[in-house]
């Protein structure tokens, strides 16, 4: 692939979870979760996106929310459950996505707040449309997610490198 091709990069936040007995990162997602989580599924299906890579936090509630989201999809792409997606900064995970391999166009990163929300503000250099007002007026609620684009390499994205073309969250 030629790194004139525009990315794409989906930053999806886990779905709801329940307030259980379990440690944090051993919740599990809530009824209300597991339904928004395979809406999310639909409409990231709707975007035409084709994902060549997701990255997702090893907690139980992300892969349950990335097992529910995924069915929805036309094609599954290969899956890596990453620890440092659990906790991380925006900086963390930037570098994260640093990592990504060069033949990746587009990726879904499924995470947590506030990480999630800030790496999306911080990698939007601009903004198509009322994508970044939804997305702060909103405050990126469980299960939803911003999909935004960049030139260029993995290894060369970093802040105000992309562009914030949707954002979506299960009650608009």
């Amino acid at each position: 692939m030629s790194v004139a091709e525009p990315r794409r990069i989906v930053i999806f936040r886990h779905a709801k979870a329940d307030w259980s007995q379990e440690t944090d990162h051993e919740r599990p997602l809530a009824e209300r979760g597991r339904l928004d989580a395979a809406a999310a599924g639909r409409r990231l299906a709707e975007t035409g996106i084709s994902f060549d890579l997701a990255l997702c936090s090893t907690a139980v509630r992300t892969r349950e929310t990335w097992k529910l989201a995924v069915h929805e999809l036309p094609h599954r792409p290969r899956t890596v459950y990453e620890e440092r997606i659990y906790e991380a900064s925006p900086g963390e995970l930037i570098a994260l996505l640093n990592e990504t391999p060069e033949d990746v166009r587009d990726l879904v990163l499924i995470g947590h707040n506030p990480g999630v929300h800030g790496l999306a503000d911080i990698l939007a250099g601009s903004v198509e449309g009322d994508a970044g007002s939804r997305m702060n007026r909103h405050g990126f609620p469980a299960a939803s997610f911003a999909v935004l684009t960049f030139d260029g390499s993995w290894k060369s994205l970093e802040p105000a490198g992309g562009t914030l073309v949707d954002f979506w969250a299960p009650f608009e």
